[in-house]
């Protein structure tokens, strides 16, 4: 599908994944969320401590988000790499994010990964399995736990 907006071809997805999780659908581990912004451990662990980060509101790519989105969502992204490394201790943070089928997008709600590289670096693009909700509940926690110990993190995204 076309988007009206641009040249991207997003991906077909109804009902929205993401949307599902967000109002409670579809179960799925909320790490944190407010009006703008969500983070949510992603069942597919492509790295240690793996999130999404996420508006709110529905729209497919970048190029559709308003200024307060985009500067929420790289204060909650900063926060998100500060909590994966407080709880993972990984020696690096990988963020990618796709916008349009041609770049590998697969869920049509703009959304950023960010996660702590494996143990022999980078991160995991090939078939990885899916964990239960109550996995990620646990990752959820750890990151939490983290978030607790640290002070400078205690403190919500915005």
């Amino acid at each position: 599908m076309k988007d009206s907006e641009s040249s991207l071809d997003i991906p077909e997805q109804e009902p929205c994944a993401f949307c599902d999780y967000l109002s409670g659908v579809r179960p799925f581990t909320v790490l944190y969320r407010d009006d703008l912004i969500a983070v949510l451990v992603t069942r597919e662990q492509r790295g240690i401590g793996h999130l999404l980060v996420l508006p709110a509101r529905h729209y497919p790519t970048l190029l559709e988000s308003e200024p307060n989105e985009r500067h929420s969502m790289m204060d909650t992204l900063a926060w998100a790499a500060a909590a994966i490394d407080a709880a993972f201790e990984r020696p690096g943070i990988a963020v990618w994010q796709n916008n349009g089928t041609a770049a590998h997008q697969a869920i049509p709600h703009l959304h950023f990964h960010i996660a702590g590289t494996l143990s022999g670096g980078g991160t995991d693009f090939g078939d990885v399995p899916e964990l239960t909700v109550e996995q990620t509940d646990q990752i959820a926690a750890q990151i939490l736990a983290a978030i607790h110990i640290a002070p400078d993190l205690r403190s919500t995204p915005r």
